[in-house]
């Protein structure tokens, strides 16, 4: 048994420039474990809270100073001396000591930060690398790659109500072929928007492309010129990130999208329509995270692409259970910091996992160099995952992560999903 030494935290920054809680935890063997707890921008109402310290001198309000002091003055003590390895009974501690059902007086932040760095001191102190102390050894495969192009929002002149467009080089020959796929179809995007609109294309909140119209098919249109012109036709298919929870009005029950107001069955309507159209691996959060009806009617009428949950789930082992006992999904999107520590996403996956759903694990849109949720994609065997756009450091760090364990391990391939795509 390993001890915990010491726990210490501090305060950085993301890939947004936006301040983050990190956390070194070092045993009395001298290993070290660090983590960082990375911030989404579409961020769903039932994940674990993020601290802020709201003084509008530091950051616009947006520091994390309470949090660290959380870590460092109430999380610490309680901490050391426990068993680096009982990952199970240090989240515990963590959570009860918070009592809250949003981690809401700690942190999730503080809280999730220090998970991580339990986690990859745990490794360390095995001297094995995280991904391989969670496979036990057992590498044989990295997951497929997905890659947001367009990424949509408000902008000037046009709304797009999907969140992200995304392309899969899902029949790619292995893990360096697919990357070279994505980054050679985003490059020959840019020119084929330009050539669309008469201008250069401007970069999005996810450093996508912004979207030059409001019409999603339109913009598929876009993307498959591009795949075409790369010679990748029969390579690659798409994928949504909807975030319909960011187009949802509360008040007149009905969802923005493409200049009018859809209720949830015409929702349901439109993209039953697209995904007979067009080849869609997935499609994320296509309705609001309370819209558990809409969820319903979606997966039994939509049959060619799988239906993923986000925010409607945010990878909490409750919402994923009652959304089993309705049907409403065939997975969910693993981002442990939105269930607040690495023991309950690992609660999450292995119940969704019992029930014959996919988790897809994902960085968020503020992320790190060196995310966790690459360990949990290669450890965990998981088919595919979102990598986000190939462009940005800690973006670019995901996919050097895949190639370099597809390198080190003999043998090891890319994972196949032509069982799971259902066009």
């Amino acid at each position: 048994m390993d001890k915990i030494k010491s726990v210490t935290a501090r305060q950085l920054i993301d890939c947004k420039c936006r301040p983050l809680v990190e956390v070194d935890i070092v045993t009395e063997r001298g290993a070290l474990g660090r983590g960082a707890a990375p911030t989404g921008s579409s961020v769903g109402k039932y994940e674990a809270c993020v601290l802020r310290d709201n003084d509008p001198k530091e950051y616009d309000g947006m520091s994390v100073h309470k949090a660290v002091d959380n870590v460092n003055n109430i999380i610490a003590p309680q901490l050391i001396g426990l068993d680096v390895e009982d990952q199970s009974g240090i989240d515990g501690k963590m959570v009860e000591l918070d009592g809250t059902s949003d981690k809401s007086k700690l942190g999730g932040n503080a809280i999730y930060s220090t998970s991580i760095a339990a986690f990859r001191a745990a490794a360390e102190s095995n001297h094995r690398p995280l991904y391989d102390y969670i496979a036990h050894g057992d590498i044989k495969s990295v997951p497929i790659p997905s890659f947001n192009v367009i990424n949509g929002g408000k902008y000037t002149g046009l709304t797009q109500a999907i969140n992200e467009f995304i392309v899969m080089p899902y029949r790619a020959d292995g893990i360096e072929e697919a990357v070279e796929i994505a980054v050679k179809v985003f490059q020959k995007l840019g020119p084929v928007i330009k050539k669309y609109t008469g201008e250069e294309p401007g970069v999005g909140r996810s450093y996508g492309w912004i979207a030059p119209s409001e019409d999603p098919e339109a913009l598929l249109k876009l993307m498959q010129e591009a795949i075409d012109l790369c010679g990748y036709t029969d390579k690659c298919a798409f994928a949504l990130d909807c975030a319909s929870s960011e187009m949802f009005d509360e008040k007149t029950n009905t969802y923005y999208l493409n200049g009018e107001h859809l209720t949830s069955a015409e929702i349901v309507d439109y993209f039953k329509g697209m995904t007979e159209r067009w080849n869609f691996v997935f499609v994320e959060d296509m309705l609001d995270e309370n819209d558990w009806g809409g969820y319903e009617l979606a997966h039994k009428n939509i049959t060619k692409t799988l239906i993923i949950a986000d925010d409607f789930t945010v990878t909490n082992k409750g919402r994923i259970e009652r959304a089993c006992e309705t049907n409403s999904i065939d997975g969910f999107i693993l981002k442990p910091n939105q269930v607040g520590t690495i023991s309950e996403a690992l609660d999450a996956h292995e119940f969704a996992k019992s029930k014959g759903l996919i988790s897809i694990p994902s960085g968020r849109s503020g992320g790190v160099i060196g995310d966790v949720v690459m360990d949990l994609a290669v450890g965990l065997h998981v088919p595919f995952i979102k990598n986000g756009c190939p462009r940005s450091g800690e973006r670019i760090d995901k996919l050097n992560f895949l190639m370099r364990v597809a390198n080190m391990y003999k043998g090891c391939k890319m994972s196949k999903i032509d069982g799971l795509v259902k066009f």
